[in-house]
């Protein structure tokens, strides 16, 4: 119950307090934003099976690799994509306390 509390804490909290902090001018599309970044979790449909959980995401599906994770790091640094990457690094910070907790 703790992981998974603490799990979609981080997916849907963290986005909206750091559009509040960061983006107050425009907070509530920075979080629509951030939020959608869970859309990532389609990549789940390709694994078999769809849902394991004791599993961890990171490095395991396409777009959770750490070759995507750079690109979300990259997508931070530039101007018209930084809060989108900062959705996904939040994403991936999820799922990454979600490993952790295994």
């Amino acid at each position: 119950m703790l992981q998974t509390t603490i799990h979609y804490s981080i997916h849907f909290l963290v986005p909206i307090l750091i559009a509040l902090l960061f983006f107050r001018e425009h907070w509530k599309v920075a979080s629509i934003i951030m939020l959608s970044a869970i859309i990532i979790d389609l990549d789940h449909l390709l694994a078999n099976p769809i849902f394991d959980p004791t599993r961890c995401s990171i490095n395991f599906h396409p777009l959770h690799s750490y070759y995507a994770i750079g690109i979300y790091i990259i997508l931070t640094f530039i101007k018209k994509t930084r809060i989108i990457g900062l959705g996904l690094l939040i994403h991936m910070l999820a799922d990454w306390a979600d490993c952790l907790m295994m």
